[in-house]
């Protein structure tokens, strides 16, 4: 049995935080930490992904389309389903990838979307 929890040592900053909380044998479980503001530019899986909105809230932009997340909400995307993120509030994300998937991808998505905001400053 692995436990772990997703509330622990939740410090936002002006960076997107992703961390790998939970590995089992067929996913990943993935918090990252989206400040109010902070976004993360469209990106895309080659595998389905799950995102569950532990805390704050979201627009979550699917194939150019917003939907707003509120704390409690859960969406499955299908793999290569174009998205975005952007925090209305301090948010608190569950991303579920599959095994296959890649932890280096998220952080990568998320380093490139601060570069992009740099940039846009």
């Amino acid at each position: 049995m692995t436990t772990a929890n997703f509330n622990e040592d939740q410090i936002f900053s002006n960076k997107i935080v992703a961390k790998v909380i939970l590995e089992s044998e067929f996913s990943k479980e993935i918090r990252i930490l989206l400040a109010s503001g902070q976004v993360m530019k469209e990106h895309q899986s080659k595998f389905p992904i799950m995102i569950h909105l532990l805390d704050g809230a979201i627009d979550l932009g699917v194939e150019r389309v917003s939907h707003k997340l509120k704390k409690g909400d859960i969406i499955a995307l299908k793999a290569n389903v174009p998205h975005d993120l952007s925090a209305t509030k301090d948010s608190v994300i569950r991303l579920s990838l599959s095994k296959s998937d890649s932890v280096e991808r998220v952080t990568t998505v998320a380093e490139d979307s601060e570069k992009r905001e740099h940039k846009n400053i």
